[in-house]
């Protein structure tokens, strides 16, 4: 009986705030490894002339 008063989640307590962080987190990392990838292909061409 008591499990089921139980809240999984709550979208009071700063959620929206905390998804928002998550989407930068997730936005510098990917951003990061495409400015990486990219650096990596000019190196390649740089030595190749």
């Amino acid at each position: 009986m008591i499990a089921t008063n139980i809240v999984l989640y709550s979208w009071g307590n700063g959620a929206f705030i905390m998804i928002g962080v998550f989407a930068l987190v997730i936005l510098g990392l990917v951003g990061a490894v495409m400015m990486m990838a990219g650096s990596s292909k000019n190196k390649d061409q740089k030595k190749n002339d």
